[in-house]
């Protein structure tokens, strides 16, 4: 394959995404409607519907611009030779074959996030502003995305060198090496998650004794499962946006509750939600999700090991001289329609996944409740009631809330 060939078919996967992304954008614009679907017209009133509806064509026209930017700069980086100018000046401060690359991609890396800050400040402060979202403060921003930088250059840049010292020392034997490191990464970051990374942006504490806190544990021992790590976090400081979730694997397992979860539901929605939660656990959704991911991160690794040497990716990107670290940047490329397709698969397992811990928590007792707590989440994050179904297939790794509601309206009548 020849580095012109390569060079058509990337500019090609950028195009192809860029329209296909437009056009999906647009069949959901088509979707939208006055009205409320007429099973869910009990939870919006006219004014909140309509405002939903704003919502949904501001971030609609929001992602058309910023992906019409971001083709843009990718298209001048190929057409200019951006990744060689780039790859010149990391060679000029380091030609250590580690050290390099590491420079490299700190400074496309960090190029491409302060090109597309602007935008991200906007989407904080004045669209997610003026819907009645945002709580984060400048401060926070800045001390968020600092900190972002700073994980991102010790975990992302350990990472990446340990895998660029495997690859020297193993060449195309490597990629056995890198996947059992990133699976091992991938099971440390399940299990410690929670307690080492989440902790430098939010507080944690214990949920109190009450009402609430005997109310979930009664259910959880109802429903089998042992836990004693129950944790709210303060959500509040950055969104109005309520959620939960549940994290780490064996001893290490805990629920954590957003405050603004707790301050917009009642206590039987917030235990159906959590016995959802549960549910993923119970029916083993978790250990499933990661051996799948670690499956597909083993796929792409073996056949990264059969092509990132090839001269032909790195001379489409405009460096003569193949380098790993550039062949990475095209193969991952290239890889990105494979990409794709495994995440459709993905999404697909992933909402069968959300309907069986909706069946769940319905077995215990908890449909009605969750159908109260999905409905009132809807409204407050202003939810597209409405999404095409293309959409749905591509984007959502959820169903969609009539359908949801759907699913537990009929498992409450056959267990009547």
């Amino acid at each position: 394959m020849s580095p012109q060939l390569v060079f058509i078919i990337i500019i090609a996967i950028f195009a192809v995404d860029f329209l296909l992304e437009s056009y999906l954008d647009f069949l959901n614009m088509k979707c939208l409607s006055e009205k409320p679907p007429p099973e869910l017209e009990d939870i919006y009133d006219s004014g909140k519907y309509a405002q939903s509806q704003r919502y949904e064509r501001a971030n609609i026209r929001f992602g058309l611009i910023t992906g019409t930017f971001n083709l843009i700069i990718i298209l001048l980086m190929f057409f200019l030779d951006g990744f060689a100018t780039i790859n010149n000046m990391a060679t000029a401060i380091s030609e250590h074959h580690i050290v390099q690359p590491l420079i490299f991609f700190a400074i496309l890396g960090l190029s491409l996030d302060l090109l597309n800050m602007p935008f991200s400040i906007y989407d904080t402060f004045v669209i997610e502003q003026r819907f009645g979202f945002n709580t984060t403060t400048p401060k926070i921003y800045i001390a968020d995305k600092l900190k972002e930088w700073l994980l991102t250059g010790i975990i992302g840049g350990g990472i990446m060198a340990a895998i660029i010292w495997i690859y020297l020392q193993t060449t195309i034997y490597f990629w056995l090496w890198a996947w059992a490191l990133i699976s091992a990464f991938s099971l440390l970051m399940a299990t410690f998650y929670s307690s080492l990374v989440v902790p430098l942006f939010n507080k944690q504490k214990p949920l109190g004794d009450g009402e609430l806190k005997d109310a979930i544990t009664r259910h959880a021992v109802e429903a089998g499962f042992h836990i004693d790590r129950i944790y709210t976090i303060d959500g509040s400081k950055r969104s109005t946006k309520a959620n939960a979730y549940f994290s780490g694997i064996g001893l290490k397992k805990r629920i954590v509750l957003f405050d603004t979860l707790i301050k917009d539901l009642d206590t039987e929605e917030i235990v159906a939600v959590l016995m959802h939660e549960i549910g993923h656990y119970r029916q083993k959704h978790i250990i499933s999700s990661m051996l799948l991911s670690m499956l597909q991160t083993g796929v792409m690794l073996f056949i990264l090991s059969l092509f990132v040497a090839h001269p032909a990716l790195s001379q489409a990107l405009g460096v003569a001289e193949p380098s790993f670290h550039i062949g990475l940047i095209a193969f991952g490329i290239l890889f990105s329609p494979i990409s794709v397709a495994v995440g459709l698969m993905m999404n697909i397992v992933s909402r069968k996944h959300e309907c069986e811990a909706d069946a769940f928590a319905a077995r215990y007792g908890m449909g009605k409740g969750l159908i109260k707590a999905l409905k009132k989440l809807s409204v407050n994050n202003l939810s597209n009631l409405t999404p095409h179904p293309l959409y749905v297939f591509f984007h959502y790794s959820h169903p969609t809330l009539l359908t949801r509601i759907g699913k537990l309206t009929l498992k409450a009548l056959q267990t009547a």
